[in-house]
């Protein structure tokens, strides 16, 4: 269930993270996505989906922080 534009994402994505890391999330979501499509790549029982978010918030965390309730852009 790959995302076409941030309006898709889930609600608690696009309601924590600003535009450009919504689109880092959605980007790193469907790469992994195809990747992982086997479930014999992915760690565990780990559905194909749940793989996908998991890399897809790993992505986030490399540009972004939280501070208090909001992502900020790293320095």
């Amino acid at each position: 269930m790959p995302y076409d534009r941030n309006a898709d994402l889930p609600r608690q994505v696009r309601d924590a993270l600003p535009d450009a890391a919504q689109s880092i999330y959605r980007s790193a979501f469907n790469n992994a996505w195809d990747q992982y499509a086997d479930e014999e790549d992915r760690k565990g029982d780990a559905s194909r989906e749940e793989t996908a978010h998991r890399v897809a918030w790993s992505a986030v965390k490399q540009s972004y922080t939280k501070e208090g309730d909001r992502w900020v852009k790293k320095r």
